[in-house]
Formats: structure tokens, C-alpha cells, sequence
């Protein structure tokens, strides 16, 4: 009988952070996400003995948790939350609104009260961190200190019954609770690596590794590896070529994980699945029995486009090419690849977390063995690999996604008919590998290096390292060594690809400019290091001005008409509006449909308009709008009601107002001839809907006021592909023309 084996691999990867000349920590992301995830992820599988996976730990993760685990990492962020907050400095005060409000809204923040509350104090004061000092006394701030940290536990570390003690007093926390917080963290993180190391033992996980620093190996061997990839791609100004640092970012990148774990890993994903036949080679002669990459650079490497049907099955072959393992073979050159399944991974990373934790569960269960079938059919053993950040999506989940997971594990652990495996057990079960004798460069991004190279803030980038590197092999010589070894650690540090996936157009978040200050740093620190003074240039920041605002409050009433059409440029004048950032995030592969959303209220109704990325979709789908009311200064919602609107082949189908609280119809497009709704869709969606039927009056009442929250979200296939807001809702506030003129409620 054929087998289906499912393959997960969880990538876990922060920055390198640390400023290794001071010694302190940028940003808290590794403590932070160690603490709520790491921990927690391989932990659960001690629930499934019958699922085996792969965790992928980058080795400068490693480090950098060990060194917060021996207490002699400086984190500012930590710094700041341990402090009495009756001697917090003003910039400490101000540095604490910015950075321990920096969470998901609703999954972190939202979580506890409190803390809610806080982050929407910060809020009401237009996110003036000079206004908010004034709001915030020192028990606020000692509350922020605790539940800052507190929301980033792990469920598991949550269930401690010293510590849900702690959750249930909610607020006015102390000293002695801030010095109990921060004692119990490093006893967690304390746990992140042993954890993995016990798993590994009992061989219920195997661990993968990447090159120490997270380089784009093909890029580091050779810049002009990216217009293989991409021809006519612009390159940077000097060609930078050295295979020596891809083998030796390699060469650490196994010995750590020997040292910390006990076993050398076997297999790698290279940083961001970027392969090239130079770097599997490099790997190859380093003893590395297995790579992993994306279904894109299989494609590419012979020629093949995969396709999928309606239900998300590959077409036309595409699974008998996919779902199996392949062996490289070129001259002395022997690999075994795997290449993950770009859709389902995905579906984990960006859209199940939209969806109930058991209907996502089934819903991959099948397409796992509907997507293995056709192979399975043939009498052949199938592998599908799912391969995703094992960190990042999780915000973006209920209780960083665990019911998700337990239930999608628990299916997994009781099917007699798949084995969910590590990327080593499927290899030495496997029959039947396809020979690849070539491979044409490329990452899980679209086949290509493009958000790493390219871009004019890409290419500045390179060119600067390369200025440093080829400083270094100059001055090298008459250094000492230990000059020598910092500025080369720094060199490799600057090699990695955290920084150059935050230049350029595709990616942005809160901390561009602290990626951008910590990569010139790095590269400034290497001329430090050999007694030289840095290039005047690497004061000056490579990071372009930001892009658009993402939020603009409502300031005056709209009297739109409804009728699908951009009739005329004013009558949305007043709106919000909300952009969605089509750059925006740790994660890549999201596909966007919605481009923004328009709300506002005059006396009587609540106007909305929907713009899309690209045009209204051509695919069936599905447009939903959540409303809710507020009352006063209340957090609890007080009305709610949804928008379902059908649409096929760009036409409006069908739609309806229903109450979400007692799933009574409130009218449809059928029964609407005297009704007051109004939806239309031609270039853009609109609708109208009363405000009464909301509940919350409006009143002259300034931050007092009621308020309405709305979002809207796109639905496919009964998956919610995208939505704007992702996180949260836009607010509307319930309050006079006058006072929204005024700007009194901003």
C-alpha cells in the first residue's frame, strides 16, 4: 500500500540584535519570542508521540538565548520594564509607551484588560508620546510593565499557577510583581533550549539547521546570482563574491547546534529557502545530507508552472512533481531536496487564523490528502511538505493558535493513513527519488532574490558591505586577533538577510529605522574594530522616506451616494480612511485584494466604501463587513451587526444585514425595496446602513463619545483571504460635524 507522509518543518528565526561592540540589544524580539512561542511549540508535541517534526533553529537564535538565559544580554526594553516607575526618567516614560505597547491588538494586548485599556489611553492621545506621559501616572506605568511582559508568555508558562495568580489580580501591581515577572522569564527562557534538546533525544523532532547568520547563501557567493534569477534585474555597483563566508556562515551553522544539542544536524533550510547550485555544493562537501527550498524553484528548474484547481489541487501533473523527494546530481555533487508546498503552508501562515481553530484543522486535514491523491493512486508514496515561520503567525491566532495546532495534531496522531514525519524518516522510507541534474538559483519568494537585491536601498546595502569587506581583507593583516575576529564577526553579522529584507519596496514595520540604525552600525563597527574611522556615509540612513498613512480619522460628515462608482472626488472628502500597507510585516506570500476602506457617519447612517488592489477580483467571492457600537467609555461591545455581500464575476449577487448576536436576518437584497440599506458594487463597493439600528445615539461628548468599530474582510472559497483592518477595526467616533472638525476627538 502507497503511504502518505506529511512533512512539517517550523523555521524559528530572529535578527541578530545584539550591537556586539556595547553589547546591547536593539530590540527584544528573540527574548520576547522565546518566551511565547519557541518554548510552547515543540512542547506540545509531547501530547502526539505519533507526530514527528522538523524545527529549524537558526544558530544566532541560539546564541542569542543563551546569552539571555546566563543574564548577560543588555536589553534596553527589558531595562526599562524592571525600573521602579516612580524613577522613570522622561525618555524612559516615553520609551516605554512606544515599545511595550508594540503588540497585536487584539490577540496580545487585547487579551487582558488592562492592558487593553492602556494601549487605548495611548490611543485617545493620537499616539503623542508627550500627550501620554501627562495621561499615564506611575501605577499605569507599573501595570504596563507587568502585563507588557505577561502577554508574551506561553500558554504553557500562563497555566503556572503562581503566575495565573498574578493574571487574575489584573492591575495595580508592585514592585515585588515587576521583580516576579522578570525572575519567572528567565526561568522560562531557561526551558527553550533543553526543551528542544529532550525531543530531539526521545527522536520525536529532528533539528535543522541554516547558516549561522541568516545569509542568502547564493547572494553571498555571488551578487550576480540575482539577474540569474531575475534577468535585467539592476545590481549593485561592485559585484560581491565570497564563497568563503557562505562556507564558513555554514561551517558555524552546524557546529553550534552540535555543541548545544548533542547531534550535528543532518539537513538545512537555508536562510529564506534560497538555494543555488554553489551553495548546495558548498553544503554538500560540508557533510549536509538534505535542503529544502519552495515549489517555485522546482518549477523553475524544469520548466514547469504549477497550477491548481478551484479546491487548491495541483493540475496537470503538477503533484507527481511535487510531492515526493528529489536528488540533486551534478559532478561530484549529491543532495536530497524537498520542496514545499507554497499554498498549504501559507494557508497556515496567513489565513486560517480568520478561521475557527476546528473547521481549520479539518480543512487542511483534507487538503492534505485531497492535494496526495492523484500520487497515492498511482500506487506511489507521496510527501507533502509544509514548511512556514514558526514564529510570526501566531499573533495573528487566539492563544498563539494552540487549539489550532492541537486539533490539526491530534488528527494527524490518529490517522491510520498518514505518518507526519521528520525530513530524515521520509528520506530513508522513500522510494522511487526524481534525479535533478540542474537547479536554477532562486528563494521561496517568487522563485527569485528580488526583495534582497535589486532595489536601489537593496543594492546601496551591498555596496557598502561590500566597502567593509574588501576594508577588512586591507587592514586585516596589521590588526591583532582579536580586532581581527570582531570586525570579521561583524562582517559575517552584516551578511545576513534580516536587513536587506526591510530595504526596498516590499516589506516595512514600526522598527525600520532600528533595522536600518543596527545593520550601519554593524558595518561601521567593523572599521571600529580595526582602529579606523567609519565612512561619513554610514551616518546617513539607507532606509527611503515612509510610504502612505496607513489611518486618517473621519473630520467631517459624508453624504455619499451609493452606487459603486468613484462619481465624484469629494463626496468621500471627511471619510476615514484606511490603507492597507501592501508592504507591511514580518511575513511574505500574503496576497492582497483589498487596497482600502472609506467609513463615515453624517446624522443618520454609516457609509462605507471598499477599494481593491488591482480592481474588483475576477474570482467568486465574498465581502463581509463587521460592525460593532460602543457606548461611552465602555470596552464592551454593544451592538453588532454584519454585511454579507456575493459576488461573480464582478457582479453583485446577492447580500444581507444580519444581527451576529441572535443570527436573525435583518433584511436582504430580496426584501430591501423599502428598506434604508444600500449596497452597490462597479468599480468599488459601497453600502449604506442606519445608525439606529447600531444603538448608539450621537452626542456632543468628545472622548466621551460613543463609537463605532468596522472592518471588512474578503472571502474565497469559505477562506478569509484578506481584510482590512488585519488587526483591530477602524473607529468611527459618534460625535457632532462640529466637534469632528474641531479635531476635538483626534
Amino acid at each position: 500500500m502507497p503511504v502518505l507522509r506529511v512533512i512539517v518543518l517550523w523555521h524559528q528565526h530572529q535578527p541578530f540584535y545584539k550591537d556586539l561592540v556595547t553589547g546591547e540589544y536593539r530590540l527584544p524580539w528573540v527574548r520576547l519570542h522565546a518566551l511565547k512561542d519557541y518554548y510552547g511549540m515543540v512542547k506540545l508535541l509531547d501530547e502526539f508521540p505519533n507526530v514527528h517534526q522538523t524545527f529549524n533553529l537558526v544558530p544566532s537564535l541560539i546564541t542569542q538565548i543563551q546569552d539571555y538565559v546566563a543574564g548577560t544580554a543588555r536589553d534596553p526594553f527589558l531595562e526599562v520594564a524592571a525600573k521602579p516607575a516612580k524613577d522613570l526618567s522622561t525618555a524612559e516614560r516615553r520609551f516605554a509607551l512606544q515599545y511595550l505597547l508594540q503588540a497585536n491588538p487584539v490577540h496580545v494586548i487585547g487579551r487582558y484588560p488592562r492592558y487593553r485599556e492602556l494601549s487605548e489611553r495611548l490611543r485617545s492621545c493620537g499616539s503623542s508620546l508627550e500627550k501620554a506621559d501627562l495621561a499615564f501616572v506611575p501605577q499605569d506605568f507599573t501595570d504596563l510593565q507587568v502585563l507588557s511582559q505577561i502577554a508574551w508568555f506561553d500558554e504553557f508558562f500562563l497555566q503556572e499557577p503562581d503566575v495565573a495568580e498574578l493574571i487574575r489580580k489584573q492591575r495595580n501591581y508592585s514592585l515585588d510583581d515587576q521583580k516576579f515577572v522578570l525572575k519567572r522569564e528567565r526561568e522560562f527562557l531557561a526551558k527553550v533550549l533543553p526543551a528542544h534538546a529532550d525531543a530531539a533525544k526521545r527522536g520525536g523532532i529532528e533539528i535543522s539547521t541554516s547558516p549561522f547568520y541568516h545569509p542568502i547563501l547564493p547572494l553571498v557567493c555571488d551578487t550576480n546570482q540575482g539577474a540569474v534569477s531575475s534577468p535585467g534585474l539592476p545590481l549593485p555597483q561592485n559585484r560581491y563574491r565570497r564563497p568563503e563566508d557562505a562556507r564558513e556562515q555554514l561551517l558555524r551553522g552546524l557546529d553550534l547546534p552540535q555543541k548545544v544539542f548533542g547531534v550535528r544536524p543532518q539537513g538545512v533550510w537555508p536562510s529564506e529557502g534560497s538555494v543555488s547550485e554553489e551553495a548546495i555544493s558548498i553544503a554538500a562537501k560540508l557533510g549536509v545530507k538534505w535542503m529544502a527550498t519552495d515549489e517555485g524553484v522546482l518549477g523553475r528548474s524544469v520548466n514547469f508552472n504549477f497550477t491548481r484547481d478551484a479546491g487548491g489541487r495541483l493540475t496537470g501533473g503538477g503533484g507527481d512533481l511535487l510531492y515526493t523527494l528529489h536528488r540533486y546530481e551534478k559532478n561530484d555533487t549529491r543532495m536530497n531536496l524537498l520542496f514545499r508546498d507554497h499554498t498549504m503552508s501559507d494557508l497556515i501562515g496567513f489565513v486560517y487564523s480568520g478561521m475557527g481553530a476546528s473547521e481549520a484543522a479539518h480543512h487542511l486535514i483534507n487538503n492534505i490528502r485531497h492535494a496526495a491523491q492523484p500520487v497515492l493512486d498511482q500506487g506511489r508514496d507521496a510527501v507533502v511538505p509544509i514548511i512556514l515561520d514558526g514564529e510570526n503567525a501566531w499573533e495573528y491566532y487566539p492563544a498563539s493558535g494552540r487549539e489550532f495546532l492541537r486539533r490539526f495534531y491530534d488528527a494527524l496522531h490518529h490517522s491510520s493513513d498518514i505518518e507526519a514525519v521528520t525530513v530524515s524518516e521520509a528520506i530513508e522510507r522513500h522510494q522511487n527519488f526524481r534525479t535533478l541534474g540542474s537547479i536554477t538559483p532562486g528563494s521561496w519568494i517568487s522563485a527569485n532574490f528580488n526583495v534582497w537585491i535589486g532595489a536601489p536601498e537593496d543594492n546601496k546595502a551591498w555596496d557598502y558591505l561590500y566597502a567593509a569587506r574588501e576594508f577588512y581583507d586591507q587592514n586585516a593583516p596589521g590588526a591583532t586577533e582579536e580586532q581581527r575576529k570582531l570586525a570579521y564577526e561583524e562582517i559575517l553579522i552584516a551578511e545576513g538577510s534580516d536587513w536587506n529584507w526591510w530595504y526596498g519596496p516590499e516589506h516595512h514595520s514600526a522598527n525600520d529605522r532600528d533595522f536600518d540604525e543596527l545593520y550601519r552600525k554593524h558595518l561601521a563597527n567593523v572599521y571600529h574594530a580595526l582602529g579606523a574611522t567609519p565612512p561619513d556615509y554610514l551616518v546617513q540612513p539607507i532606509t527611503a522616506s515612509p510610504g502612505r498613512p496607513a489611518f486618517i480619522a473621519q473630520t467631517s460628515f459624508v453624504h455619499p451616494r451609493i452606487d459603486g462608482e468613484i462619481t465624484r472626488y469629494f463626496e468621500w472628502m471627511g471619510a476615514a480612511m484606511y490603507t492597507a500597507d501592501l508592504r507591511a510585516g514580518a511575513m511574505h506570500g500574503k496576497q492582497y485584494f483589498l487596497d482600502s476602506v472609506y467609513a463615515g457617519v453624517d446624522e443618520q447612517f454609516l457609509y462605507g466604501r471598499v477599494d481593491f488592489a488591482g480592481g474588483v477580483p475576477g474570482m467568486s467571492f465574498d465581502l463581509v463587513v463587521n460592525v460593532e457600537s460602543q457606548i461611552g467609555n465602555s470596552s464592551e461591545t454593544h451592538r453588532k451587526l454584519r454585511l454579507d455581500a456575493s459576488v461573480e464575476s464582478k457582479t453583485l449577487q446577492s447580500w444581507s444585514v444580519t444581527n451576529p448576536q441572535n443570527g436573525a436576518q435583518i433584511v436582504d437584497a430580496a426584501h430591501s425595496e423599502k428598506s434604508p440599506v444600500q449596497m452597490a458594487l462597479k468599480k468599488v463597493f459601497e453600502f449604506r446602513v442606519p445608525l439606529e439600528w447600531l444603538r448608539a445615539p450621537m452626542a456632543n461628548q468628545g472622548p466621551q463619545a460613543n463609537r463605532l468599530g468596522l472592518r471588512v474582510s474578503l472571502w474565497h472559497d469559505r477562506l478569509p483571504v484578506d481584510a482590512l483592518p488585519v488587526e483591530g477595526a477602524i473607529e468611527l467616533q459618534l460625535v457632532s460635524e462640529l466637534e469632528l472638525m474641531s479635531g476635538v476627538t483626534v
